[in-house]
């Protein structure tokens, strides 16, 4: 689904189609025609009984009416195509979209009056409904209409009605198409400030890293000459070793890696809502993974029960242009519809995460106990840098602050992690510069105690080159 919305779906309701009997045409009389024909047989009872033809006549007049104007209508032969467009079709969380309608009349003779009603789900409002004039033949009908939902989660529009009705209003007739649409409202995204939350030692400053193919003139690694290689590239000395025209091999860039990890188990979290400590971290792993990917990241989105997003490939990262973009709305899409998930622990998550160097992983966690804490620790084994944003559900919830909340957050913090607690209602964007300057107050704690002691390997090479 692109960001500016799918390509319109158009339905026909043909109403020359015999849908049914005539018998449910009868029952599409209004009230007014439903009178009507009650007043008529009452009118030509009492004629019967009174021996009036004068008003026998006006009874039936009065009956004969509606039943006309129901067969009339039931026979007509219209056919009305219709069309909906999203714009757009992916909206964050308390932001509007317009749903476009076209109506087209493709049959030959005009229409009546139409009413046109489209479902939607109450969430996003009343359903809303047109009354259009006369449409000529081969005429056109546009409206809009505009729907918001400060819920995120992906919500059906359709299928679109259109009731037909006579000139006298004695009958109506409903028709509806068989598309419909779907609208996503993904989370709220914060703009986040561009902090180096890995450090420039680790290389991931700026979202690129570059491996060198090359040292010097005796460890060029070539390869065999390829069309349209340029010629300055030509390596003479290998050449005239291999018999073959070799190229020597350039700097390949490489792309950080970051992997966002979101805990949703249910008994972390605690409380429901648009303002609950879930929907606060469900909107922050959004965050996180825009900012990540507008910073040149290679970005995962990572669940507590394992499930990779954009999954498996040739690393299970987001790659760079159009892929980034996929990969990007593959995210949003699956946080516009996460939920709680019925785990207890986060041992998924860490067997997801591969040995060596993931680069940063960043994780909004709600409430840890021991175990689930140690785990979150070794976690930290597997990445360059670790950045924890920890929800405490029991502020978020009024409630009594849990006892054991400070002491999960030393445990991270000796394990090396970068830990930020989440207060209530707090703003992303601050808690990411303080999460930049823990990160560095940190770094800068550890080199001086480095230089400090003697007996460690950098105090050594500081005495070295004293």
């Amino acid at each position: 689904m692109a960001a500016g919305g799918p390509p319109p779906q158009a339905g026909r309701a043909d109403v020359d189609e015999d849908r049914g009997t005539l018998r449910t045409a009868f029952a599409g009389l209004t009230t007014r025609g439903r009178s009507f024909l009650a007043a008529g047989l009452a009118a030509a009872a009492c004629a019967y009984v009174l021996g009036q033809s004068d008003l026998l006549r006006v009874g039936l007049l009065l009956a004969v009416l509606p039943l006309i104007c129901t067969v009339v209508l039931y026979r007509t032969r219209y056919r009305v195509a219709g069309s909906r467009r999203l714009s757009p079709a992916r909206v964050p969380a308390g932001s509007e979209s317009r749903v476009h309608l076209r109506m087209d009349n493709v049959s030959r003779l005009p229409t009546g009056l139409l009413m046109l009603q489209d479902r939607v789900p109450y969430v996003l409002g009343p359903r809303p409904r047109f009354v259009l004039d006369r449409v000529e033949a081969g005429g056109r009908r546009e409206v809009s209409y505009r729907v918001r939902s400060d819920l995120r989660g992906r919500y059906p529009l359709g299928p679109l009605q259109l009731r037909l009705s006579d000139p006298f209003g004695m009958c109506e007739l409903t028709r509806s198409f068989s598309t419909y649409d779907t609208l996503t409202v993904i989370p709220r995204v914060t703009p986040l400030p561009p902090v180096r939350l890995s450090g420039e030692a680790a290389g991931y400053g700026d979202g690129r890293q570059r491996a060198l193919a090359l040292a010097g003139e005796d460890d060029v690694i070539p390869r065999g000459y390829r069309y349209g290689d340029d010629l300055r590239r030509v390596h003479w000395r290998s050449t005239a070793r291999y018999g073959e025209l070799m190229v020597r091999r350039e700097e390949q860039p490489q792309r950080a890696r970051c992997t966002v990890l979101l805990d949703t188990r249910r008994v972390a979290h605690e409380g429901a809502g648009p303002d609950s400590a879930f929907e606060w971290a469900v909107s922050g792993a959004a965050s996180a993974v825009v900012h990540m990917l507008e910073r040149g990241y290679g970005v995962r989105l990572l669940t507590d029960s394992g499930m990779s997003v954009p999954g498996e490939g040739s690393d299970g990262f987001a790659g760079a242009g159009q892929e980034s973009a996929d990969a990007a709305g593959l995210m949003m899409d699956t946080l516009a519809v996460v939920d709680h998930s019925d785990g207890t622990d986060l041992s998924r998550a860490y067997d997801v995460l591969r040995g060596g160097n993931e680069g940063l992983l960043v994780a909004f966690l709600g409430d840890l106990d021991e175990a689930q804490a140690a785990v979150v620790a070794r976690m930290r084994q597997r990445s360059a840098a670790a950045v924890a944003f920890v929800l405490d559900s029991g502020a978020w919830t009024h409630g009594a602050p849990a006892e054991l909340f400070d002491e999960r957050q030393r445990q991270l913090r000796e394990a090396g992690w970068t830990v930020i607690a989440v207060p209530p209602g707090a703003d992303l964007a601050l808690l990411w510069r303080e999460a930049d300057r823990h990160r560095a107050a940190t770094a800068s704690a550890t080199s001086t105690a480095s230089a400090a002691d003697p007996a460690s390997p950098a105090g050594t090479a500081t005495g070295g080159r004293s």
